[in-house]
């Protein structure tokens, strides 16, 4: 049965950021919205929630952990029972949680990111993309999202973590669970069920045989304050390096595909300006941003305006605040060499991402190779390709022919 929506009648105060074609092209409505005379919307669907679009309101919103808390970080809200059970209180530390605990959530985790540690895992990720390249050059046509994109972050993520890669297709799911199909609240429950039970069992396995320079084994022996971490961050972690370390990922990379596969000119920039690559990697992050964050309303505020109460969701759309036109010049057109890119495509403030530094090797490194190998390319058809949105926006389906 088709889904029958309710038609938005007017941006300001009833968005619907699951419309198919704000899915397909949210930036037009998040311009109207950020053009407006109230650029925080806001809007009774899925239980309400406001969305502010303009750069200076998501970065303050973002900085102000103590009143736009992190108790909520999904774009829905959750899912009957959530929280409930033996292992309810597991969630995605640090992303979901505030100070103090925060402080050392983060800061047990930010030394497998730093640019040292993901250097290593640059060449692993060039000849992954390399196989990806060879299953389909000799074809002249592949899907630049499923064929390549979404199979570089999984095994990725799948190989810092030290499990099975086999269970690529297994991981896939569950991230599309829980991420892609967020309104289906069956589908996110099953998700999370897979995922805690999986990371219980990586545990248990290392309890009985403990491994050297492994991630998972390295964190359920890290002590704070001379205590063994809880079970719970080490899942939460666990979960959060799954599900956020890949759909994100995924995304940019596809977007960016995408991207080239339109502009011929820039494929040629690059090609004679090898050295751009750093700042071409932060301007198609900007431009396609993929996350969308909540936050939750601590306690009663009037912000910019408008009256948010205690428990009203905030959709920090860092897509919109990427394109805001008081931050950046030309914000809607891709500029390979833009010199000043304080872009929030990883957040802002004490939550910005951690894994910021991977996710940048792994955008670069599928774009140079595929580059390498394939420098012509271009859509088969641009309007068969299909997107992901809400929660995190990029393409799901784009043939290109070669």
């Amino acid at each position: 049965m088709t889904e029958v929506r309710k038609p938005v009648e007017d941006l300001l105060t009833d968005y619907d950021i699951f419309e198919p074609e704000f899915v397909k092209d949210p930036y037009p409505s998040f311009s109207e919205i950020r053009e407006s005379k109230c650029p925080i919307a806001r809007t009774e669907r899925y239980e309400g929630s406001w969305l502010p679009t303009r750069y200076e309101d998501v970065v303050a919103i973002a900085q102000e952990y103590e009143t736009f808390t992190s108790r909520g970080i999904l774009v829905v809200p959750p899912f009957p029972g959530q929280g409930e059970g033996a292992y309810g209180g597991v969630t995605a530390p640090p992303i979901t949680s505030d100070p103090p605990d925060h402080h050392w959530h983060r800061r047990l985790i930010l030394p497998v990111f730093s640019p040292q540690s993901v250097a290593k895992f640059e060449q692993g990720t060039r000849d992954l993309c390399n196989k990806l390249i060879d299953e389909v050059i000799d074809k002249g046509t592949a899907d630049a999202a499923a064929d390549y994109a979404q199979h570089i972050p999984v095994r990725v993520i799948a190989t810092l973590l030290g499990v099975p890669l086999e269970m690529e297709s297994d991981f896939t799911a569950w991230v599309r669970a829980a991420l892609e199909n967020i309104l289906d609240a069956e589908g996110r429950k099953w998700a999370r069920k897979n995922i805690i039970e999986f990371f219980l069992a990586q545990v248990a396995e290392r309890k009985q045989n403990p491994r050297e320079d492994d991630f998972i084994t390295e964190l359920m022996n890290t002590e704070v304050e001379g205590k063994v971490v809880p079970i719970e961050y080490v899942l939460g972690v666990c979960n959060l390096m799954l599900v956020a370390g890949v759909d994100t990922t995924w995304s940019a990379i596809g977007s960016c595909m995408w991207h080239m596969a339109q502009h011929p000119e820039h494929r040629k920039q690059l090609r004679d300006n090898p050295e751009l690559w750093p700042t071409a990697i932060e301007e198609l992050l900007r431009m396609y941003a993929p996350v969308t964050m909540a936050r939750i309303v601590d306690h009663d505020v009037e912000f910019q305006g408008c009256p948010m109460k205690a428990g009203d969701r905030v959709l920090m759309a860092f897509p919109a605040a990427n394109r805001d036109p008081r931050q950046f010049e030309n914000p809607d057109e891709v500029i390979l060499d833009r010199e000043h890119n304080r872009h929030v495509a990883f957040g802002s403030g004490i939550h910005r991402c951690a894994g910021s530094n991977l996710a940048r090797l792994e955008v670069r490194v599928a774009l140079q190779t595929w580059l390498e190998r394939i420098p012509e390319f271009e859509l088969v058809d641009k309007t068969d390709v299909t997107w992901a949105g809400g929660q995190v926006h990029g393409p799901r389906k784009c043939l290109v022919k070669f």
